[in-house]
Protein backbone atom coordinates (compact mmCIF):
# COMPACT_ATOMS: atom_id res chain seq x y z
CA UNK A 1 0.00 0.00 0.00
CA UNK A 2 1.31 3.45 -0.91
CA UNK A 3 1.62 6.02 1.85
CA UNK A 4 -1.23 8.06 0.39
CA UNK A 5 -3.58 5.06 0.43
CA UNK A 6 -5.79 4.55 3.48
CA UNK A 7 -7.77 1.82 5.16
CA UNK A 8 -11.54 1.84 4.61
CA UNK A 9 -13.52 3.96 7.12
CA UNK A 10 -14.33 2.18 10.38
CA UNK A 11 -17.45 2.46 12.51
CA UNK A 12 -16.22 5.52 14.41
CA UNK A 13 -15.58 7.32 11.12
CA UNK A 14 -19.26 6.86 10.26
CA UNK A 15 -20.52 8.07 13.64
CA UNK A 16 -18.14 10.98 14.25
CA UNK A 17 -20.38 13.68 12.88
CA UNK A 18 -22.29 16.55 14.42
CA UNK A 19 -26.02 16.99 14.20
CA UNK A 20 -28.36 19.89 14.96
CA UNK A 21 -31.33 19.61 17.31
CA UNK A 22 -32.58 23.22 17.16
CA UNK A 23 -31.77 26.61 15.67
CA UNK A 24 -32.73 30.30 15.82
CA UNK A 25 -31.62 33.43 13.99
CA UNK A 26 -31.14 36.97 15.21
CA UNK A 27 -33.58 39.51 13.77
CA UNK A 28 -30.99 40.83 11.32
CA UNK A 29 -29.69 37.35 10.42
CA UNK A 30 -26.19 38.29 11.56
CA UNK A 31 -25.97 35.42 14.05
CA UNK A 32 -27.42 31.93 13.86
CA UNK A 33 -27.54 29.87 17.05
CA UNK A 34 -27.60 26.08 16.97
CA UNK A 35 -28.24 23.28 19.42
CA UNK A 36 -25.54 20.85 18.31
CA UNK A 37 -23.21 18.14 19.58
CA UNK A 38 -20.25 19.57 17.71
CA UNK A 39 -18.14 19.09 20.84
CA UNK A 40 -19.38 15.53 21.52
CA UNK A 41 -22.24 16.62 23.78
CA UNK A 42 -25.05 19.05 23.04
CA UNK A 43 -24.56 22.75 23.66
CA UNK A 44 -25.48 26.06 22.07
CA UNK A 45 -23.14 27.21 19.31
CA UNK A 46 -23.17 30.34 17.16
CA UNK A 47 -22.42 30.88 13.48
CA UNK A 48 -21.93 34.21 11.73
CA UNK A 49 -22.78 33.54 8.07
CA UNK A 50 -20.08 35.89 6.76
CA UNK A 51 -17.45 33.99 8.78
CA UNK A 52 -18.79 30.43 8.62
CA UNK A 53 -16.70 29.06 11.49
CA UNK A 54 -18.80 28.14 14.58
CA UNK A 55 -18.14 29.40 18.09
CA UNK A 56 -19.35 27.81 21.33
CA UNK A 57 -21.88 29.78 23.40
CA UNK A 58 -22.76 27.43 26.28
CA UNK A 59 -21.05 24.72 28.32
CA UNK A 60 -23.89 22.70 29.86
CA UNK A 61 -23.44 19.43 27.90
CA UNK A 62 -27.17 18.62 27.71
CA UNK A 63 -29.68 18.07 24.91
CA UNK A 64 -31.00 21.33 23.48
CA UNK A 65 -34.66 20.95 22.50
CA UNK A 66 -35.54 24.48 21.39
CA UNK A 67 -33.99 27.91 20.80
CA UNK A 68 -35.46 31.39 20.35
CA UNK A 69 -33.54 34.61 19.65
CA UNK A 70 -34.89 37.73 21.33
CA UNK A 71 -36.15 40.11 18.59
CA UNK A 72 -34.24 42.91 20.34
CA UNK A 73 -31.05 40.86 20.62
CA UNK A 74 -30.86 40.82 24.43
CA UNK A 75 -30.97 37.08 25.08
CA UNK A 76 -31.22 33.59 23.63
CA UNK A 77 -34.02 31.44 25.09
CA UNK A 78 -32.83 27.85 25.59
CA UNK A 79 -34.90 24.75 26.33
CA UNK A 80 -32.80 21.81 27.58
CA UNK A 81 -33.26 18.60 29.57
CA UNK A 82 -30.90 16.60 31.79
CA UNK A 83 -29.33 13.34 30.62
CA UNK A 84 -32.23 12.53 28.31
CA UNK A 85 -35.03 12.79 30.90
CA UNK A 86 -37.06 15.08 28.55
CA UNK A 87 -37.98 17.34 31.48
CA UNK A 88 -37.07 20.49 29.61
CA UNK A 89 -36.24 23.60 31.64
CA UNK A 90 -36.07 27.16 30.29
CA UNK A 91 -32.92 29.27 30.48
CA UNK A 92 -31.61 32.58 29.17
CA UNK A 93 -28.20 32.78 27.54
CA UNK A 94 -26.38 36.03 26.68
CA UNK A 95 -25.89 36.32 22.89
CA UNK A 96 -22.12 36.56 23.44
CA UNK A 97 -22.24 33.19 25.27
CA UNK A 98 -21.63 32.21 28.87
CA UNK A 99 -23.48 30.51 31.70
CA UNK A 100 -27.16 29.70 31.46
CA UNK A 101 -29.49 31.74 33.67
CA UNK A 102 -32.48 29.68 34.90
CA UNK A 103 -35.74 31.29 33.81
CA UNK A 104 -38.58 28.82 34.39
CA UNK A 105 -37.45 25.62 36.07
CA UNK A 106 -39.16 22.91 38.09
CA UNK A 107 -37.17 19.68 38.45
CA UNK A 108 -39.10 16.65 37.25
CA UNK A 109 -41.43 18.76 35.08
CA UNK A 110 -41.49 19.83 31.43
CA UNK A 111 -41.59 23.36 30.02
CA UNK A 112 -42.39 23.86 26.32
CA UNK A 113 -41.94 27.24 24.65
CA UNK A 114 -45.04 28.17 22.64
CA UNK A 115 -44.45 31.77 21.54
CA UNK A 116 -42.19 34.77 22.07
CA UNK A 117 -43.82 38.19 21.78
CA UNK A 118 -42.90 40.56 18.97
CA UNK A 119 -40.91 42.78 21.36
CA UNK A 120 -39.36 39.80 23.17
CA UNK A 121 -40.68 40.90 26.56
CA UNK A 122 -43.15 38.02 27.03
CA UNK A 123 -42.76 34.29 26.73
CA UNK A 124 -45.70 31.91 26.36
CA UNK A 125 -45.06 28.37 27.49
CA UNK A 126 -46.79 25.15 28.53
CA UNK A 127 -45.83 23.08 31.56
CA UNK A 128 -46.99 20.07 33.53
CA UNK A 129 -45.75 21.59 36.82
CA UNK A 130 -49.32 22.31 38.02
CA UNK A 131 -51.28 20.05 35.69
CA UNK A 132 -49.49 16.75 35.13
CA UNK A 133 -51.87 15.25 32.58
CA UNK A 134 -53.24 18.16 30.56
CA UNK A 135 -50.61 20.94 30.85
CA UNK A 136 -51.29 24.58 31.76
CA UNK A 137 -50.30 27.46 29.48
CA UNK A 138 -48.56 30.51 30.92
CA UNK A 139 -47.36 33.97 29.95
CA UNK A 140 -44.19 35.13 31.67
CA UNK A 141 -43.16 38.81 31.62
CA UNK A 142 -39.39 39.10 31.45
CA UNK A 143 -39.39 42.79 32.38
CA UNK A 144 -41.32 42.35 35.64
CA UNK A 145 -40.98 38.64 36.47
CA UNK A 146 -44.77 38.35 36.60
CA UNK A 147 -46.41 35.12 35.42
CA UNK A 148 -50.02 34.57 34.40
CA UNK A 149 -51.87 31.31 33.95
CA UNK A 150 -53.66 31.77 30.63
CA UNK A 151 -55.21 28.36 29.99
CA UNK A 152 -55.81 25.45 32.32
CA UNK A 153 -55.59 22.27 30.27
CA UNK A 154 -58.52 19.85 30.42
CA UNK A 155 -59.71 16.68 28.63
CA UNK A 156 -56.42 16.33 26.73
CA UNK A 157 -52.93 17.91 26.66
CA UNK A 158 -53.53 21.56 25.72
CA UNK A 159 -51.19 23.98 23.93
CA UNK A 160 -51.40 27.47 22.47
CA UNK A 161 -50.48 26.99 18.80
CA UNK A 162 -50.68 30.60 17.61
CA UNK A 163 -50.90 34.06 19.16
CA UNK A 164 -52.18 37.05 17.19
CA UNK A 165 -49.75 39.94 16.66
CA UNK A 166 -51.55 42.08 19.23
CA UNK A 167 -51.55 39.13 21.67
CA UNK A 168 -55.32 39.30 22.02
CA UNK A 169 -56.40 36.12 20.23
CA UNK A 170 -55.07 32.58 20.31
CA UNK A 171 -55.47 29.26 18.55
CA UNK A 172 -55.35 26.40 21.05
CA UNK A 173 -54.80 22.73 20.27
CA UNK A 174 -56.30 20.01 22.45
CA UNK A 175 -54.84 16.54 21.90
CA UNK A 176 -56.97 13.42 22.34
CA UNK A 177 -54.66 11.15 20.29
CA UNK A 178 -52.09 11.44 17.52
CA UNK A 179 -54.97 11.30 15.04
CA UNK A 180 -57.40 13.55 16.91
CA UNK A 181 -56.14 17.06 17.67
CA UNK A 182 -58.89 19.65 18.01
CA UNK A 183 -58.29 23.34 17.28
CA UNK A 184 -60.06 26.14 19.17
CA UNK A 185 -60.07 29.89 18.62
CA UNK A 186 -60.76 32.53 21.22
CA UNK A 187 -59.80 35.67 23.06
CA UNK A 188 -57.32 35.54 25.90
CA UNK A 189 -59.06 36.08 29.21
CA UNK A 190 -62.40 34.78 28.02
CA UNK A 191 -63.69 31.31 28.87
CA UNK A 192 -65.52 30.62 25.62
CA UNK A 193 -63.59 29.27 22.63
CA UNK A 194 -64.91 28.29 19.21
CA UNK A 195 -63.86 25.12 17.35
CA UNK A 196 -62.16 25.64 13.99
CA UNK A 197 -64.17 22.86 12.32
CA UNK A 198 -67.98 22.52 12.03
CA UNK A 199 -68.22 19.33 14.10
CA UNK A 200 -65.24 18.95 16.45
CA UNK A 201 -66.51 15.56 17.67
CA UNK A 202 -65.43 14.04 14.35
CA UNK A 203 -61.79 12.87 14.81
CA UNK A 204 -59.41 15.08 12.85
CA UNK A 205 -56.08 16.88 13.25
CA UNK A 206 -55.35 20.59 13.09
CA UNK A 207 -51.70 20.63 11.99
CA UNK A 208 -51.00 24.33 11.51
CA UNK A 209 -52.64 27.72 12.00
CA UNK A 210 -51.66 31.29 11.15
CA UNK A 211 -53.54 34.53 11.78
CA UNK A 212 -53.87 36.61 8.61
CA UNK A 213 -55.00 40.23 8.81
CA UNK A 214 -58.02 40.67 11.09
CA UNK A 215 -60.49 38.36 9.40
CA UNK A 216 -58.76 35.07 8.66
CA UNK A 217 -56.95 32.14 10.19
CA UNK A 218 -55.22 29.88 7.69
CA UNK A 219 -55.45 26.28 8.86
CA UNK A 220 -54.11 22.93 7.70
CA UNK A 221 -56.34 20.01 8.68
CA UNK A 222 -57.55 16.60 7.55
CA UNK A 223 -61.10 17.27 8.74
CA UNK A 224 -63.40 14.89 6.79
CA UNK A 225 -60.54 14.03 4.38
CA UNK A 226 -57.80 11.37 4.24
CA UNK A 227 -54.99 13.91 3.74
CA UNK A 228 -54.65 17.36 5.26
CA UNK A 229 -55.31 20.44 3.14
CA UNK A 230 -55.14 24.23 3.39
CA UNK A 231 -58.32 25.89 4.62
CA UNK A 232 -59.46 29.36 5.62
CA UNK A 233 -61.34 30.02 8.85
CA UNK A 234 -63.46 33.18 8.69
CA UNK A 235 -63.34 34.81 12.12
CA UNK A 236 -66.53 36.81 11.63
CA UNK A 237 -68.73 33.95 10.43
CA UNK A 238 -66.97 30.99 12.06
CA UNK A 239 -66.92 29.06 8.78
CA UNK A 240 -64.13 26.84 7.46
CA UNK A 241 -63.52 26.76 3.71
CA UNK A 242 -61.24 24.26 1.98
CA UNK A 243 -58.81 26.05 -0.33
CA UNK A 244 -56.03 23.81 -1.66
CA UNK A 245 -55.19 20.11 -1.48
CA UNK A 246 -52.37 18.02 -2.90
CA UNK A 247 -53.05 14.46 -4.05
CA UNK A 248 -51.90 11.83 -1.50
CA UNK A 249 -49.90 14.39 0.45
CA UNK A 250 -50.46 16.06 3.81
CA UNK A 251 -50.16 19.85 3.78
CA UNK A 252 -49.05 20.44 7.35
CA UNK A 253 -47.00 23.31 8.71
CA UNK A 254 -47.62 26.85 7.42
CA UNK A 255 -45.67 30.12 7.66
CA UNK A 256 -46.47 33.60 6.34
CA UNK A 257 -44.11 36.11 4.71
CA UNK A 258 -46.12 39.17 5.71
CA UNK A 259 -43.79 41.58 3.95
CA UNK A 260 -44.40 40.02 0.52
CA UNK A 261 -47.83 38.57 1.33
CA UNK A 262 -46.85 34.96 0.66
CA UNK A 263 -47.95 31.78 2.37
CA UNK A 264 -45.46 28.91 2.64
CA UNK A 265 -46.66 25.34 3.24
CA UNK A 266 -44.63 22.24 4.12
CA UNK A 267 -46.07 19.07 2.63
CA UNK A 268 -45.40 15.49 3.70
CA UNK A 269 -45.84 12.66 1.25
CA UNK A 270 -44.66 9.22 2.30
CA UNK A 271 -40.88 9.28 2.67
CA UNK A 272 -40.12 12.89 1.65
CA UNK A 273 -41.14 16.48 2.38
CA UNK A 274 -42.01 19.22 -0.13
CA UNK A 275 -42.17 23.01 0.16
CA UNK A 276 -44.84 25.10 -1.55
CA UNK A 277 -45.68 28.79 -1.80
CA UNK A 278 -48.99 30.58 -2.41
CA UNK A 279 -49.02 34.20 -3.59
CA UNK A 280 -51.80 35.76 -1.50
CA UNK A 281 -52.00 38.78 -3.82
CA UNK A 282 -52.79 36.57 -6.80
CA UNK A 283 -56.33 36.06 -8.03
CA UNK A 284 -55.51 32.40 -8.63
CA UNK A 285 -54.24 30.68 -5.48
CA UNK A 286 -52.12 27.75 -6.61
CA UNK A 287 -49.31 25.80 -4.99
CA UNK A 288 -45.94 26.77 -6.44
CA UNK A 289 -43.37 24.07 -5.71
CA UNK A 290 -39.94 25.14 -4.42
CA UNK A 291 -37.39 22.28 -4.40
CA UNK A 292 -35.83 21.67 -1.00
CA UNK A 293 -32.11 21.07 -0.38
CA UNK A 294 -33.01 18.06 1.83
CA UNK A 295 -35.33 15.05 1.77
CA UNK A 296 -36.74 15.36 5.31
CA UNK A 297 -37.30 18.65 7.16
CA UNK A 298 -36.79 18.73 10.93
CA UNK A 299 -37.69 22.40 11.38
CA UNK A 300 -38.15 25.55 9.30
CA UNK A 301 -39.10 29.20 9.63
CA UNK A 302 -39.75 32.39 7.68
CA UNK A 303 -38.36 35.69 8.98
CA UNK A 304 -40.03 39.09 8.95
CA UNK A 305 -37.92 39.89 5.88
CA UNK A 306 -39.14 36.80 4.04
CA UNK A 307 -35.93 34.77 4.40
CA UNK A 308 -36.62 31.04 4.68
CA UNK A 309 -34.55 28.76 6.93
CA UNK A 310 -34.71 24.97 6.61
CA UNK A 311 -33.11 22.41 8.93
CA UNK A 312 -33.12 18.96 7.38
CA UNK A 313 -31.36 15.81 6.24
CA UNK A 314 -31.19 13.08 3.62
CA UNK A 315 -30.12 9.42 3.56
CA UNK A 316 -26.46 10.45 3.23
CA UNK A 317 -26.20 13.76 5.14
CA UNK A 318 -27.24 14.55 8.74
CA UNK A 319 -29.16 17.66 9.77
CA UNK A 320 -27.83 20.84 8.19
CA UNK A 321 -29.21 24.37 8.13
CA UNK A 322 -29.93 26.23 4.89
CA UNK A 323 -31.30 29.65 4.08
CA UNK A 324 -32.64 31.34 0.96
CA UNK A 325 -34.67 34.17 -0.43
CA UNK A 326 -37.85 32.70 -1.93
CA UNK A 327 -37.13 30.74 -5.13
CA UNK A 328 -33.43 31.59 -5.03
CA UNK A 329 -30.67 29.05 -4.51
CA UNK A 330 -30.30 27.59 -1.03
CA UNK A 331 -27.17 28.61 0.89
CA UNK A 332 -25.85 26.03 3.36
CA UNK A 333 -24.99 27.58 6.73
CA UNK A 334 -23.52 24.38 8.17
CA UNK A 335 -21.60 21.46 6.72
CA UNK A 336 -22.26 18.51 9.00
CA UNK A 337 -21.22 15.26 7.38
CA UNK A 338 -20.01 11.81 8.33
CA UNK A 339 -16.35 11.31 7.49
CA UNK A 340 -17.07 7.68 6.66
CA UNK A 341 -19.56 8.52 3.93
CA UNK A 342 -18.75 9.79 0.46
CA UNK A 343 -21.87 11.39 -1.09
CA UNK A 344 -20.71 10.10 -4.46
CA UNK A 345 -20.66 6.44 -3.38
CA UNK A 346 -23.10 6.29 -0.43
CA UNK A 347 -26.10 4.01 -0.76
CA UNK A 348 -29.42 5.75 -1.27
CA UNK A 349 -32.78 4.17 -0.55
CA UNK A 350 -34.87 2.47 -3.19
CA UNK A 351 -38.63 2.66 -2.68
CA UNK A 352 -40.31 -0.75 -2.99
CA UNK A 353 -43.94 -1.79 -2.50
CA UNK A 354 -45.40 -5.17 -1.66
CA UNK A 355 -48.87 -6.59 -0.95
CA UNK A 356 -49.57 -7.49 2.67
CA UNK A 357 -51.68 -10.34 4.04
CA UNK A 358 -54.97 -8.57 3.23
CA UNK A 359 -53.89 -7.01 -0.06
CA UNK A 360 -52.91 -3.64 1.45
CA UNK A 361 -49.95 -2.18 -0.42
CA UNK A 362 -47.05 -1.43 1.91
CA UNK A 363 -44.26 0.98 0.98
CA UNK A 364 -40.74 0.29 2.23
CA UNK A 365 -37.20 1.60 1.92
CA UNK A 366 -34.63 -0.87 0.65
CA UNK A 367 -30.88 -0.34 0.98
CA UNK A 368 -28.60 -2.80 -0.78
CA UNK A 369 -24.85 -2.64 -1.55
CA UNK A 370 -23.53 -3.62 -4.95
CA UNK A 371 -23.77 -7.37 -5.57
CA UNK A 372 -20.05 -8.00 -5.16
CA UNK A 373 -20.05 -6.36 -1.71
CA UNK A 374 -23.03 -8.17 -0.17
CA UNK A 375 -22.32 -10.45 2.77
CA UNK A 376 -25.53 -12.45 2.41
CA UNK A 377 -27.27 -10.98 5.49
CA UNK A 378 -30.23 -8.62 5.72
CA UNK A 379 -31.42 -6.45 8.62
CA UNK A 380 -35.15 -5.99 9.14
CA UNK A 381 -35.84 -2.56 10.66
CA UNK A 382 -39.31 -1.88 12.16
CA UNK A 383 -39.49 1.88 12.69
CA UNK A 384 -40.49 3.64 15.91
CA UNK A 385 -43.66 5.52 16.63
CA UNK A 386 -45.68 3.57 15.69
CA UNK A 387 -47.52 6.58 14.23
CA UNK A 388 -44.42 7.80 12.44
CA UNK A 389 -42.62 6.55 9.31
CA UNK A 390 -39.25 5.45 8.01
CA UNK A 391 -38.27 8.22 5.64
CA UNK A 392 -35.29 9.33 3.57
CA UNK A 393 -33.49 10.42 6.72
CA UNK A 394 -29.91 10.06 7.85
CA UNK A 395 -28.99 6.96 9.83
CA UNK A 396 -25.27 6.39 10.16
CA UNK A 397 -25.95 2.83 11.32
CA UNK A 398 -27.65 2.08 8.01
CA UNK A 399 -24.82 3.52 5.95
CA UNK A 400 -22.19 1.70 8.01
CA UNK A 401 -23.91 -1.68 7.92
CA UNK A 402 -24.56 -1.39 4.18
CA UNK A 403 -20.87 -0.57 3.71
CA UNK A 404 -20.14 -3.85 5.52
CA UNK A 405 -22.30 -5.80 3.09
CA UNK A 406 -25.63 -5.94 4.90
CA UNK A 407 -28.92 -5.21 3.17
CA UNK A 408 -31.50 -3.13 5.04
CA UNK A 409 -35.31 -3.37 4.81
CA UNK A 410 -37.53 -0.73 6.47
CA UNK A 411 -41.30 -1.08 5.81
CA UNK A 412 -43.89 1.57 6.58
CA UNK A 413 -46.41 -0.88 8.00
CA UNK A 414 -49.99 0.05 8.87
CA UNK A 415 -50.06 2.81 11.43
CA UNK A 416 -47.33 4.74 9.62
CA UNK A 417 -47.96 8.40 8.88
CA UNK A 418 -47.91 10.02 5.45
CA UNK A 419 -50.28 7.50 3.85
CA UNK A 420 -53.63 8.91 4.90
CA UNK A 421 -55.63 9.22 8.10
CA UNK A 422 -57.26 5.79 7.88
CA UNK A 423 -53.93 4.01 7.40
CA UNK A 424 -52.40 5.79 10.41
CA UNK A 425 -55.34 4.81 12.61
CA UNK A 426 -55.05 1.10 11.83
CA UNK A 427 -52.49 0.64 14.61
CA UNK A 428 -54.66 2.23 17.30
CA UNK A 429 -55.66 -0.50 19.72
CA UNK A 430 -53.83 -3.03 17.54
CA UNK A 431 -50.12 -2.71 18.20
CA UNK A 432 -49.32 -6.36 17.78
CA UNK A 433 -51.38 -7.87 14.97
CA UNK A 434 -51.73 -5.86 11.77
CA UNK A 435 -48.25 -4.24 11.80
CA UNK A 436 -46.63 -7.56 12.72
CA UNK A 437 -48.37 -9.33 9.85
CA UNK A 438 -47.32 -6.53 7.49
CA UNK A 439 -43.70 -7.13 8.47
CA UNK A 440 -43.96 -10.90 8.02
CA UNK A 441 -45.60 -10.35 4.62
CA UNK A 442 -42.65 -8.12 3.72
CA UNK A 443 -40.16 -10.80 4.72
CA UNK A 444 -42.05 -13.42 2.71
CA UNK A 445 -42.10 -11.05 -0.27
CA UNK A 446 -38.32 -10.53 -0.03
CA UNK A 447 -37.84 -14.30 -0.01
CA UNK A 448 -40.18 -14.79 -2.98
CA UNK A 449 -38.34 -12.06 -4.91
CA UNK A 450 -35.02 -13.77 -4.03
CA UNK A 451 -33.77 -10.51 -2.55
CA UNK A 452 -32.74 -12.19 0.73
CA UNK A 453 -31.49 -15.55 1.88
CA UNK A 454 -33.80 -17.43 4.29
CA UNK A 455 -32.14 -17.94 7.64
CA UNK A 456 -29.87 -14.92 7.11
CA UNK A 457 -32.07 -12.23 8.66
CA UNK A 458 -31.43 -10.04 11.70
CA UNK A 459 -33.98 -7.92 13.59
CA UNK A 460 -33.02 -4.43 14.79
CA UNK A 461 -35.41 -1.79 16.12
CA UNK A 462 -35.84 0.99 18.66
CA UNK A 463 -38.82 2.21 20.70
CA UNK A 464 -41.93 0.80 18.99
CA UNK A 465 -39.46 -0.84 16.61
CA UNK A 466 -37.82 -2.45 19.65
CA UNK A 467 -41.22 -3.65 20.84
CA UNK A 468 -41.96 -5.10 17.39
CA UNK A 469 -38.54 -6.78 17.28
CA UNK A 470 -39.33 -8.48 20.58
CA UNK A 471 -42.79 -9.52 19.42
CA UNK A 472 -41.52 -10.88 16.10
CA UNK A 473 -38.83 -12.78 17.98
CA UNK A 474 -41.40 -14.36 20.31
CA UNK A 475 -43.90 -15.24 17.60
CA UNK A 476 -41.75 -15.84 14.51
CA UNK A 477 -38.26 -16.73 15.73
CA UNK A 478 -37.77 -19.17 12.83
CA UNK A 479 -37.07 -16.25 10.48
CA UNK A 480 -34.21 -14.66 12.43
CA UNK A 481 -30.62 -15.39 13.45
CA UNK A 482 -30.48 -12.80 16.27
CA UNK A 483 -32.39 -9.79 17.61
CA UNK A 484 -31.43 -6.30 18.83
CA UNK A 485 -33.91 -4.25 20.89
CA UNK A 486 -33.28 -0.62 21.80
CA UNK A 487 -35.62 0.61 24.58
CA UNK A 488 -38.71 -1.30 23.44
CA UNK A 489 -41.71 -2.06 25.71
CA UNK A 490 -41.85 -5.74 26.67
CA UNK A 491 -45.22 -5.83 28.45
CA UNK A 492 -47.98 -3.52 27.23
CA UNK A 493 -49.75 -3.77 30.59
CA UNK A 494 -46.85 -2.32 32.57
CA UNK A 495 -46.02 0.06 29.73
CA UNK A 496 -49.56 1.48 29.80
CA UNK A 497 -49.20 2.47 33.46
CA UNK A 498 -45.59 3.74 33.33
CA UNK A 499 -45.73 6.33 30.52
CA UNK A 500 -45.43 10.06 31.37
CA UNK A 501 -48.58 11.58 32.87
CA UNK A 502 -49.08 13.80 29.81
CA UNK A 503 -49.37 10.65 27.66
CA UNK A 504 -52.05 9.04 29.79
CA UNK A 505 -55.05 10.93 28.34
CA UNK A 506 -54.26 9.59 24.84
CA UNK A 507 -53.29 6.01 25.74
CA UNK A 508 -56.77 4.49 25.48
CA UNK A 509 -57.04 5.61 21.87
CA UNK A 510 -53.37 5.07 21.05
CA UNK A 511 -52.80 1.68 22.67
CA UNK A 512 -56.07 0.51 24.24
CA UNK A 513 -57.03 -0.14 27.85
CA UNK A 514 -55.73 -3.23 29.68
CA UNK A 515 -58.71 -3.30 32.07
CA UNK A 516 -61.24 -3.14 29.24
CA UNK A 517 -59.43 -5.55 26.91
CA UNK A 518 -57.03 -7.69 28.99
CA UNK A 519 -56.86 -10.54 26.45
CA UNK A 520 -55.62 -8.20 23.69
CA UNK A 521 -52.89 -6.80 25.95
CA UNK A 522 -51.70 -10.30 26.78
CA UNK A 523 -51.81 -11.33 23.12
CA UNK A 524 -49.82 -8.29 21.96
CA UNK A 525 -47.21 -8.23 24.75
CA UNK A 526 -43.81 -9.69 23.78
CA UNK A 527 -43.24 -11.06 27.28
CA UNK A 528 -46.17 -13.45 26.72
CA UNK A 529 -43.96 -15.31 24.24
CA UNK A 530 -40.74 -15.32 26.23
CA UNK A 531 -40.61 -19.14 26.08
CA UNK A 532 -40.26 -18.92 22.31
CA UNK A 533 -37.51 -16.29 22.31
CA UNK A 534 -34.75 -18.71 21.47
CA UNK A 535 -32.41 -16.58 19.35
CA UNK A 536 -29.47 -14.58 20.73
CA UNK A 537 -30.52 -11.14 21.89
CA UNK A 538 -28.97 -7.75 22.68
CA UNK A 539 -31.05 -5.26 24.69
CA UNK A 540 -30.12 -1.57 25.02
CA UNK A 541 -31.78 0.71 27.60
CA UNK A 542 -31.40 4.29 28.83
CA UNK A 543 -31.73 4.54 32.61
CA UNK A 544 -33.50 7.92 32.37
CA UNK A 545 -35.95 6.96 29.64
CA UNK A 546 -39.30 8.59 30.51
CA UNK A 547 -41.20 6.92 27.65
CA UNK A 548 -40.11 3.30 27.98
CA UNK A 549 -38.85 3.00 31.54
CA UNK A 550 -35.97 0.69 32.43
CA UNK A 551 -38.32 -1.80 34.09
CA UNK A 552 -39.60 -2.75 30.61
CA UNK A 553 -36.18 -4.06 29.66
CA UNK A 554 -35.28 -5.35 33.13
CA UNK A 555 -38.29 -7.68 33.34
CA UNK A 556 -37.64 -9.15 29.90
CA UNK A 557 -33.93 -9.69 30.52
CA UNK A 558 -34.64 -11.29 33.91
CA UNK A 559 -37.18 -13.67 32.35
CA UNK A 560 -34.75 -14.70 29.60
CA UNK A 561 -31.83 -15.17 31.99
CA UNK A 562 -33.95 -17.42 34.20
CA UNK A 563 -34.46 -19.60 31.14
CA UNK A 564 -30.76 -19.69 30.36
CA UNK A 565 -31.07 -17.78 27.06
CA UNK A 566 -28.26 -16.02 25.23
CA UNK A 567 -29.00 -12.44 26.28
CA UNK A 568 -26.73 -9.37 26.48
CA UNK A 569 -27.91 -6.26 28.31
CA UNK A 570 -26.44 -2.75 28.11
CA UNK A 571 -27.85 0.03 30.33
CA UNK A 572 -26.75 3.65 29.80
CA UNK A 573 -26.91 5.53 33.14
CA UNK A 574 -26.89 9.02 31.55
CA UNK A 575 -29.27 8.57 28.61
CA UNK A 576 -33.00 8.48 28.01
CA UNK A 577 -35.01 7.50 24.93
CA UNK A 578 -32.13 7.86 22.49
CA UNK A 579 -28.59 9.24 22.60
CA UNK A 580 -27.60 12.73 23.68
CA UNK A 581 -23.89 11.93 24.05
CA UNK A 582 -21.75 10.88 21.11
CA UNK A 583 -19.52 8.55 23.14
CA UNK A 584 -22.57 6.59 24.29
CA UNK A 585 -23.95 6.37 20.76
CA UNK A 586 -20.67 5.01 19.41
CA UNK A 587 -20.35 2.51 22.28
CA UNK A 588 -23.86 1.19 21.64
CA UNK A 589 -23.38 0.72 17.93
CA UNK A 590 -19.98 -0.91 18.42
CA UNK A 591 -21.77 -3.42 20.61
CA UNK A 592 -24.50 -3.93 18.00
CA UNK A 593 -22.07 -4.40 15.12
CA UNK A 594 -19.98 -6.84 17.15
CA UNK A 595 -23.15 -8.73 18.14
CA UNK A 596 -24.25 -9.08 14.51
CA UNK A 597 -20.82 -10.29 13.40
CA UNK A 598 -20.70 -12.93 16.13
CA UNK A 599 -24.05 -14.34 15.07
CA UNK A 600 -23.59 -14.53 11.32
Amino acid sequence: MSEWEFNPPDLEDFFRYATISAYAASEDGAQIVLGTNLGGVFDVWGVRPEVGYPHQLSHMGQMVHDLHYDPQGRYILVSADHDGDENTQLYLLPPRGGSLKPLRTAPGHRHIVLHVSKDGNRIYYASDKENAMFMNNYRFHLDTGQEETLIVGAEGPTYIAQVSEDETWVVVLKMFSNTYVMGLFGKLGEDTMRPLVPDPSIPHVIYGAQFYKESTIFVTTNYQEEFSYLARYDIATGTLTKLIAQEREDLRDIQIDRKRNRLFIMGTGGVEDHLYMVDLDSDDWILQSWPLPVSVVANWSVTNDGVVYVLGQSEILPNNLYRAEPFHAWTPLTDNRSMGISPATATKATIVRYPSFDGTLIEALWFSPQADRRNGYTIIWPHGGPQAAERKQFRSVVQYLVSQGYQFFAPNFRGSTGYGKSFARLVEGDWGDGPRRDLIAGIEWLIEQRMVEPGHLFLLGGSYGGYMSLLLHGRHSEYFRAVVDLFGPSDLRTFYHSVPDSWKPVMNQFLGNPEENPEKFVEDSPITYVEYMTRPMLVIQGANDPRVVQHESDQLVDALRKRGRDIEYMVLPDEGHGFSKKENEIAVYRQIVDFLKRHQ
